[in-house]
């Protein structure tokens, strides 16, 4: 698990690409610090296992359904990363949950400075953006964000300086993509809430069908206590 609090930039130094996956060699410093052969580290919001180390950089191999569903199949060599190390247990949580999961990428579609924050528009498809809630999370290229506008097809964060200058989000133009992650408590209510339909889905087996009745669990009973 990760926070979304980037702990440092790093760079691609090379990529050996497959047929259907890759190998990432990404030059690092901080995040290397005690970091162990078969650990995770989020790169660019994706959680990547760490298979060789070397002095000043790290080997991941990246499979097929990252590559298709995140930025990292327009990844070059020189490209710059953000890297988090996963959440240590006597960790502070400065962010918020983070799985490293990426539920797919979003487009900026604008980008301006307003005092002394700086807005980035971001376009996503419908699969995205129904877990998009104004002043909610959402992790944008390993970043844990704030969203401050929704609209039907785009968000809009606002990011503060330190948090462009530290980040990849200081190169971040108008029509690059980006990786999205939308804040997985948001999945687990909806699951709660709504029993998935055999016959659309496909997920219930036929064997339970008769047993298949809708949660008990309304938005009432978790206002309640508290969500």
């Amino acid at each position: 698990m990760f926070t979304g609090i980037v702990e440092e930039i790093g760079k691609i130094e090379s990529i050996s690409r497959g047929r259907n996956s890759a190998v990432l060699t990404i030059s690092a410093e901080k995040v290397l610090r005690g970091t162990k052969i078969g650990d995770s580290i989020a790169v660019n919001g994706i959680c990547l296992t760490v298979t060789k180390l070397m002095n000043n950089a790290f080997q991941a191999d990246v499979m097929h359904e990252t590559l298709s569903r995140s930025s990292l199949a327009e990844a070059v060599k020189g490209s710059e990363v953000n890297l988090e190390r996963a959440m240590a247990a006597d960790g502070r949580f400065g962010g918020h949950i983070v799985a490293g999961h990426v539920d797919g990428t979003g487009t900026i579609a604008g980008k301006k400075k307003d005092d002394n924050a700086i807005w980035y528009k971001i376009e996503a498809s419908p699969h995205i953006m129904r877990y998009v809630v104004e002043k909610g999370s959402i992790t944008v290229d390993g970043i844990s964000l704030t969203v401050a506008k929704v609209e039907d097809n785009n968000f809009s964060i606002s990011a503060i300086p330190h948090t462009v200058s530290q980040t990849v989000l200081k190169d971040r133009k108008e029509g690059d993509i980006v990786n999205l992650e939308n804040d997985i408590i948001g999945k687990y209510v909806e699951k709660l809430l709504y029993v998935q339909d055999e016959e659309t889905n496909g997920l219930i087996g036929a064997r339970q069908k008769d047993n298949t009745k809708k949660s008990t669990i309304t938005k009432d009973f978790l206002a309640k206590y508290g969500y």
